[in-house]
């Protein structure tokens, strides 16, 4: 299996990267990032690429792939309406164009966030958008797609969120890791990137999964 990461320098694209390089069905990972993840390995491969809203350039380097674990996202915080939908949708939507053009039997699988609003109606623009996206990965016509919606997640395997606040909790939250981890509303990094590898070869009619369906995926993995 070769596969596409996405966000890969972020908590849960590296996350996936790990559970991919450590796992002996994926033969190849290629990872899409502006900047290096500043890892070596046999069976890694790195494009960098600025510009997101525009993988022509690139194009010729994303023929071959099974799947596609699209993990880039963004906090709202801070942000505008029109600067969410720039990274969260628009970017989306070209890197789903552009691979199903090349790959149309591929799974593409979205990491997207609980509480996504799927009806594109409601008042929290966030949810809006990232339902939006979700419609526009599912209804695309891919061999297979999924929406990963995780909520609490703690991270694993030394891996750290690019959000400063974020670490902050997860520092002061640590004594309480192995008790949160029997939580079926909890899933981590390590359970996210094996259940997305797990997905692949094992499909399933639910096509949006929270963090306990994440969780039951690979219960018996």
């Amino acid at each position: 299996m070769k596969v596409i990461i996405t966000g890969s320098t972020g908590m849960v694209g590296k996350g996936a990267l790990l559970e991919c390089l450590d796992n002996n069905i994926i033969e190849e990972v290629l990872v899409i990032n502006r900047h290096s993840i500043g890892i070596k390995h046999p069976k890694l491969n790195e494009i960098i690429h600025r510009d997101l809203k525009d993988l022509s350039s690139i194009k010729h380097q994303l023929a071959g792939y099974d799947a596609c674990f699209h993990c880039m996202g963004i906090s709202a915080l801070g942000l505008c309406e029109a600067a969410y939908t720039e990274i969260t949708y628009t970017m989306s939507h070209e890197l789903a164009n552009t691979l199903f053009d090349l790959n149309p039997q591929m799974v593409f699988i979205y990491i997207s966030g609980a509480g996504t609003d799927s009806s594109e109606k409601g008042r929290l623009m966030w949810a809006r958008i990232k339902g939006k996206t979700e419609n526009m990965i599912l209804n695309k016509g891919f061999k297979d797609a999924y929406a990963f919606r995780p909520g609490a997640i703690l991270p694993e395997k030394g891996i750290r969120s690019r959000t400063g606040w974020y670490n902050t909790f997860y520092a002061i939250a640590r004594p309480f890791f192995p008790l949160l981890r029997k939580m079926k509303s909890v899933t981590t990094t390590t359970k996210l990137g094996r259940a997305m590898i797990h997905i692949i070869n094992h499909p399933t009619d639910q096509k949006v999964l929270e963090n306990t369906d994440i969780n039951r995926l690979i219960s018996n993995v």
